[in-house]
């Protein structure tokens, strides 16, 4: 049984499009990234496949549940952090963990206290008295004290200083080596780079791609920088060339022993040939369709 399977999921705001015509699996046990800059529809995704908000058409399942008429059954097992967060005023640190908790029918004292600690979060305080990183991880022990099965995180880092977001990833990939599910949505590329172990990138309202980050990094594809005066008229495979006065940049889907008679009939200072990084791959998908990122037969 797949942890999340979203079918044909598609969201209209009136006449304004918010996802379209979705197809997207999460298996049990993946730590999945979900790709797209502020407006592509990751939000509008999750509330969907949340039952938040009810969908215009397809359909979606959460451990084979069906998340509209299942709803309840699904939140029982899901922890969920909003991009935005907000709390009754007047209420303690511990009260929002509590409320949290009671809604759960958990008592997570314990596992909400270790968080806190681990976290560096007050529970004595007042909510309209936190800062908005604190806020921040306020949502993130709710969403994590009851060890759900599956964690959707919706660009959980923003308000969080590096060092706490390094003790967070600390603790997701903890939670995931012992079989929770993580879904997490963000347009920071290195968060998805350096934890997931798959991901999908969302444009438009619709995904364009979707693997693991290694297939998406994968792709033969090579960024080649050269230092000196050389042709790369003979090359094939060039694309993306940026031409200055100390040398060229490109990138290159050729053969390799080609790359280096050329470079050898040149003036070469210095050559260096790299692994092209997800900000990267991301970009060429967002700006320029990804033709040449596809690794469909790779």
């Amino acid at each position: 049984m797949n942890a999340v399977d979203i079918d044909d999921l598609t969201k209209y705001y009136g006449k304004t499009r918010g996802i379209e015509q979705i197809d997207l699996t999460v298996r049990k046990g993946d730590f999945f990234g979900f790709i797209g800059p502020n407006g592509a529809g990751k939000s509008t995704t999750i509330r969907t496949l949340l039952g938040l908000i009810r969908q215009s058409g397809g359909r979606a399942q959460i451990f084979g549940l069906d998340t509209v008429k299942e709803r309840e059954k699904i939140l029982a097992r899901v922890g969920y952090l909003p991009s935005e967060v907000s709390f009754y005023p007047g209420m303690r640190v511990r009260d929002v963990l509590k409320l949290s908790a009671d809604l759960h029918r958990r008592d997570c004292r314990e596992m909400g206290g270790r968080l806190c600690e681990r976290l560096q979060l007050d529970p004595t305080r007042k909510v309209e008295d936190l800062s908005f990183g604190n806020r921040k991880k306020t949502a993130i022990v709710c969403a994590l004290q009851q060890e759900p099965e599956l964690l959707i995180l919706d660009e959980p880092t923003s308000g969080l200083d590096p060092l706490m977001q390094r003790e967070f990833f600390q603790i997701l990939e903890e939670r995931n080596k012992e079989g929770t599910t993580v879904f997490l949505s963000s347009h920071i590329l290195s968060e998805i780079q350096n934890h997931c172990t798959k991901a999908a990138i969302i444009k438009e309202g619709k995904i364009i791609t979707e693997g693991s980050v290694a297939e998406l990094l994968g792709t033969g594809t090579k960024r080649v920088s050269i230092r000196g005066s050389v042709d790369c008229g003979s090359l094939t495979g060039v694309k993306d060339l940026h031409c200055t006065k100390e040398g060229v940049d490109f990138l290159y889907s050729g053969d390799m022993n080609a790359l280096m008679r050329m470079a050898s009939r040149g003036d070469i200072q210095d050559i260096t040939v790299t692994e092209p990084d997800l900000e990267e791959v991301f970009l060429h998908y967002y700006e320029r369709g990804g033709a040449e990122y596809d690794h469909s037969e790779t």
